[in-house]
């Protein structure tokens, strides 16, 4: 429980109705989970408007009031906060509620397109094979030592961020290492914690639905590191053009990896093959239990951050070697007659074009590379037809399926895919809208020693269709049907 001028430390500009004296036991944005005592965040979404509930909070219970505008009638023994945008002032108020709980554990951030979940999840990993309680918060799930909770966002809303934060204090975490989405910037989902480092990707063709141009998804990335401290680290991927980009206006201590560009950290694949590959990182050599370009950019983000986090080098090298990827990037299975099935997350152009490149260097050419995919439902449609061009042009055959087509017609988002399509390749492609049927297909037609990537979905567990989720594991339809094949 804390009192309203407990919590108001982090807004720059507010102005208070009634007493500051008065104690709140809860935060929420929500109506539903109004109780006594609680403060409510009176929010302007894109449907509703939180200002239009106010009285309705009161009577069950709310006695603070963080709004925009305030009431033309106020109630006695009701405090209202009045600030520009509550959905900005969230996170500050949340962190003060909590205790600034992010200020007491080493936090650090990783934003970028592609790659934030297997950084983020090789990080807790290191740090938690070193013998450290580490936390974790990721597309794929939030994790507290052992404890794990279904992941609802990339980056959650500020007041479930900083419960999370403030579990990990209480349970004696000394790391957390999460995902900071570009939307959550945008939405202020981050105000008021402090970060030890902040690590950039990559930034490509993806949630120009919500942000409208790729300008505006830039400038929200490049936001985060505008506002890191100068006590922190802000380590970008010199391979992305925009990485330069991130770092200008920058307070905090600048440094580079890559592959291609002599960086701070830099990295040379040697070896590889499905099972791994040879590393060479500055002057030391070390075999990893991942593949591909982008995991070896990945694997020398995380090999910076734990040089910038004070690890001893000869100690990372042994970590890294004990490194998997994380849940649904790049899952490799293989049947009893030898064709090698890859799960990857993979739903943007670059990330499809990566996974396909990085086969594509292992095969030897004489294998077929078959490639099951859909884009999602009520999502960027911009993307669809560049990623249909790239699976057709890389993959020997192509078997279009639904992703999570949410309120859409599967076929119409599989014949915008189809468009893409260089006339050439039309002879690859099969359209198969329903994705089990599809993969099953894929395994029908491969033939020892060929690879099968089921591309798109990666981790998740359901599939949505017209608003209903329903349990849907693409690594476990794979593995059904090569037991079914073999049978």
């Amino acid at each position: 429980m804390k009192k309203i001028k407990d919590i108001l430390s982090g807004l720059k500009s507010f102005r208070l109705h009634g007493s500051a004296d008065i104690v709140i036991s809860s935060l929420t944005q929500n109506t539903n989970e109004v109780k006594k005592e609680c403060l409510f965040f009176a929010v302007k979404g894109t449907k509703t408007d939180g200002h239009n509930f106010i009285e309705e909070v009161i009577q069950k219970g709310a006695t603070a009031i963080v709004c925009e505008v305030l009431p033309s009638e106020t109630k006695e023994g009701v405090s209202y906060i009045i600030v520009e945008d509550s959905r900005q002032s969230m996170g500050y108020i949340a962190s003060a509620y909590y205790d600034n709980p992010s200020e007491k554990l080493t936090l650090v951030g990783v934003t970028g397109t592609n790659g934030k979940s297997s950084i983020v999840s090789m990080l807790y990993q290191f740090f938690s094979n070193r013998g450290s309680k580490c936390g974790l918060i990721s597309t794929i799930a939030y994790t507290i030592g052992n404890k794990t909770y279904e992941s609802t966002h990339t980056t959650p809303d500020p007041i479930r961020l900083n419960q999370l934060f403030a579990e990990m204090v209480a349970q004696n975490c000394e790391y957390a290492f999460m995902e900071v989405s570009s939307i959550a910037i945008h939405q202020g989902r981050i105000n008021g914690l402090h970060f030890d480092g902040a690590i950039f990707t990559n930034i490509t063709h993806d949630h120009l639905d919500y942000h409208g141009n790729f300008a505006e998804y830039l400038r929200c990335k490049k936001l985060w590191f505008d506002n890191l401290p100068e006590d922190a680290f802000a380590l970008v991927n010199l391979d992305d053009k925009n990485g330069k980009i991130m770092l200008q206006n920058c307070k905090a201590g600048k440094f580079y990896y890559a592959l291609d560009h002599i960086a701070d950290f830099k990295v040379k694949i040697l070896e590889t093959d499905f099972e791994g590959m040879l590393l060479k990182i500055g002057e030391d050599e070390v075999w990893v239990n991942l593949v591909g370009d982008f995991n070896a950019s990945n694997l020398t983000a995380v090999y910076g951050a734990a040089f910038l986090l004070g690890i001893p080098q000869t100690e990372i090298l042994t970590g890294l070697s004990a490194l998997n990827g994380a849940k649904g990037r790049f899952e490799r299975i293989r049947s009893a007659n030898k064709i090698t099935g890859i799960i990857d997350y993979a739903h943007t152009p670059d990330a499809l074009k990566n996974v396909l490149e990085t086969i594509n260097k292992i095969r030897t050419g004489n294998e077929k590379l078959i490639t099951v995919f859909g884009c999602g439902g009520n999502r960027d449609k911009a993307k669809r037809p560049i990623m249909g061009e790239i699976a057709g042009r890389l993959s020997t055959r192509v078997i279009l399926t639904s992703d999570n087509p949410r309120e859409e017609n599967p076929q119409t988002i599989m014949e915008e895919v189809a468009a893409g399509i260089a006339p050439s390749d039309f002879k690859k492609i099969l359209k198969i809208s329903e994705r089990a049927e599809a993969i099953r297909a894929a395994v029908a037609i491969a033939a020892p020693g060929d690879v099968i990537l089921v591309a798109g979905k990666g981790h998740e567990t359901y599939q949505e269709i017209n608003g209903t989720k329903t349990h849907f594991d693409d690594r476990e339809v794979l593995e059904n049907s090569f037991k079914t094949l073999m049978n």
